[in-house]
């Protein structure tokens, strides 16, 4: 058993790896990484359902279709691990390997990498110094490239077009000079390169040059050439001579009902590589003529750009459902590629998701969790709190009392979340405060509940927002989320460093309902030696909200780091205000709150509190502020309906005015005094400001409010 255990640990073996780069592979490599070249565009057999001998499924080059067993049938079971079969040529060993596996096709004639090529800038273009448009043309056969010049006037890298190759032949023999098409021609003029050379020549021309353009092109192809010389790459390397295929498992094909397959685009854009390389072999071994080799080198190029990057260079491939097939690159870039989709966009244990709704009686460093939510997130805790205390002897136990819900679970769940901070996190996560942790407590119901002032921080309403909460696990991913992630650790905008914890909506219109004056209101004139005595009065009926009194205040200075009662002075101000005093930390001025506050108030009392104070106190302000602002905005009573909308005495005469000016513009435009286009302007302009002018004056009705003058 020991020894079966070893060999399956061998069979898991995992490299271990920090980061992955992009870069160019040497034909060699290639074939290093290859367990077998492909030569038929063969997938599988429609009878048999086994995948066809090399093959774009051929068991021999990419492993079993079965763990541990081989094509034919000859070796079955774990015993003839790593034997090769001699009838069929299957290695006998797991069919995940089939996964890992590459194959390979040696291409019957050079075909260079389209994004080498096609990225901007062109990295083809850079090294060679030539023009993206000028390589195309060498590359899909349409110019002739001069790779050596010889004795002949003709210049390295010069293009030349069919007429004038045939007239340099005529004029100096075929044996002088060179001259080729396609990324034959490319892969000579890049093996040719002395990278170290070049570098020393661009390096020396940068010196020399006074132009600002050429110098940045020196630059950029330096920068290119410095990185190959690092790297050790080579630049012929990005022309294929060989072409590496994806393994097996990675491009699959699946059966349907019905007999019918489905397949991966990629398998497709194989096959179109291997039909047209075989076709390609075939006619370089009949001696074909040049230009049906050339069109068939030409084909072979755009199929195997279609493979790397379809739709990059020309029409997209299309598939049978005139929908453009998906490349290598496809699958690997954008949203819905393999990084962001399958890496970065991996589903998460011990996440779970809700809608959020409103918490006004939560702390700032809590969150409402649903029950059932938190007994399927910390399903582990409460597993090993039920072994430890005796409930349950065995997971599987435990799990069936879980499941049943038994009484004690939720007990112990109630421990388990007690001070086990969890994070929330609201899509999409723009900046650091998008995720935060916060303490849960367990509620009932589906939806998390959140505290209203974090909606700033997460840009979330409560319209129907969603949000994903995720538990940590270690005893150091708890203490990171308690120390840094925290709510309440987190109450100033790391851009702007103003408060982020500032309250809105209906505590504003709280605060500023309990701060405003009224003059004629009952108990207005009253004195009182502290809030207490003004709250009680209100309490009593003695007072109302907004009358003025004036108060006796409390004084404070700072004496080694604390704060002191000193001097105490009367005030004028309102009920609302000397109640609002009452949550004020001490050292902060009373003349902060002595007026009808607005947001701009709140905001600024944050962040002198948290200049002054210190945190806890300005949480807890910042708490206590929103439970009065909620208090006092149900007690207001405040809403608005279609008889607060008065309409202002002067609208009909302002719409007579601007029916009027209408009527002369007409006029001027029936004289031909104006054309269509002022009148439309001048008609539009008239109703725009006589709108704006109703706007306002039913703002002015609507704000002013009667009352009776005192004197």
């Amino acid at each position: 058993m020991k020894d079966l255990l070893q060999i399956l640990k061998q069979q898991n073996k995992e490299q271990d790896f920090d980061a992955i780069r992009v870069g160019l592979a040497s034909p060699e490599k290639i074939r290093s990484w290859s367990y077998g070249e492909v030569k038929k565009p063969e997938t599988i057999n429609y009878r048999t359902f086994k995948p066809e001998r090399e093959g774009l499924f051929c068991a021999k080059i990419f492993g079993p279709m079965k763990d541990f067993e081989c094509l034919c049938g000859k070796y079955k079971r774990m015993k003839f691990r790593n034997v090769v079969c001699e009838k069929c040529g299957v290695e006998v060993t797991l069919s995940k390997v089939r996964r890992e596996r590459m194959g390979h096709i040696e291409l019957a004639a050079p075909v260079a990498h389209i994004w080498y090529l096609k990225s901007l800038p062109s990295r083809l273009g850079l090294l060679m110094d030539m023009t993206l448009k000028d390589i195309e043309r060498v590359l899909y056969f349409e110019a002739f490239l001069v790779t050596d010049p010889g004795s002949t006037p003709l210049v390295h890298k010069q293009l030349l077009t069919e007429e004038m190759y045939f007239d340099a032949l005529d004029e100096y023999g075929d044996d002088e000079f060179e001259a080729k098409m396609g990324a034959e021609a490319i892969q000579d003029v890049l093996a040719e390169m002395q990278l170290e050379k070049e570098a020393a020549n661009l390096r020396e021309d940068s010196l020399n040059t006074k132009s600002q353009t050429k110098l940045k092109k020196y630059n950029k192809r330096l920068k290119l050439i410095d990185s190959l010389i690092q790297s050790g790459n080579k630049p012929e390397w990005m022309v294929l001579k060989v072409l590496p295929i994806l393994p097996p498992d990675l491009r699959p094909l699946v059966p349907l009902d019905g007999g019918r397959f489905a397949t991966s685009d990629l398998n497709d854009l194989y096959r179109r590589v291997i039909n047209r390389n075989n076709r390609l072999g075939r006619l370089l071994e009949l001696d074909a003529p040049e230009i049906i080799v050339r069109n068939e080198k030409r084909m072979l190029q755009e199929a195997v750009d279609s493979l790397i990057d379809n739709g990059r260079r020309g029409r997209a491939v299309m598939g049978n459902n005139r929908r453009p097939l998906k490349s290598i690159a496809d699958m690997i870039k954008g949203k819905q590629g393999r990084f962001r989709q399958n890496l970065l966009g991996k589903r998460v244990d011990y996440s779970g998701r809700s809608v959020i709704v409103c918490g006004p009686y939560l702390k700032l460093h809590q969150c409402g969790l649903p029950k059932k939510m938190a007994l399927e997130l910390f399903k582990p805790f409460i597993y090993n709190r039920l072994i430890a205390q005796g409930l349950s002897s065995t997971i599987k136990a435990a799990k069936k009392m879980v499941e049943s819900e038994v009484p004690e679970v939720w007990d112990i769940l109630e421990k388990v979340v007690h001070q086990h901070p969890v994070l929330l996190n609201r899509a999409p996560t723009l900046h650091r405060l998008g995720i935060q942790a916060f303490e849960p407590l367990l509620i009932e119901g589906k939806a998390i509940q959140l505290h209203p002032l974090v909606c700033g921080a997460f840009n979330a309403d409560f319209d129907g927002d969603q949000m994903a909460v995720h538990v940590p696990l270690s005893e150091e991913a708890q203490l990171e989320a308690r120390t840094l992630m925290l709510a309440s650790n987190n109450v100033l905008h790391l851009a702007s460093g103003e408060p982020i914890i500032v309250p809105s909506q209906d505590v504003i219109l709280g605060l500023y309902y309990m701060t405003r004056d009224k003059i004629n209101q009952k108990g207005e004139g009253m004195i009182f030696v502290n809030p207490a005595e003004a709250l009680n009065a209100y309490e009593s009926g003695a007072a109302t909200l907004h009358a003025k009194v004036k108060l006796r205040i409390q004084e404070y200075e700072r004496v080694d780091g604390k704060y002191q009662p000193t001097t105490k002075r009367v005030v004028d101000t309102t009920i609302g205000r000397a109640i609002f005093s009452r949550i004020l930390p001490a050292g902060l001025s009373f003349d902060l709150i002595n007026e009808a506050i607005s947001k701009k108030v709140v905001s600024n009392l944050i962040h002198v509190c948290y200049q002054t104070q210190e945190l806890k106190d300005t949480v807890i302000f910042a708490d206590q502020m929103m439970y009065m602002g909620f208090q006092y905005s149900t007690k207001s009573g405040i809403s608005f309906c279609s008889n607060d909308m008065t309409i202002p005495d002067t609208k009909a005469g302002m719409i007579e005015a601007a029916e009027s000016q209408v009527k002369d513009v007409q006029k001027q435009y029936s004289q031909g005094v104006v054309t269509d286009g002022e009148r439309y302007n001048k008609v539009i302009d008239i109703w725009s400001r006589t709108s704006e002018k109703v706007a306002k004056a039913m703002m002015d009705e609507i704000g002013f409010e009667d009352f009776i003058n005192a004197d």
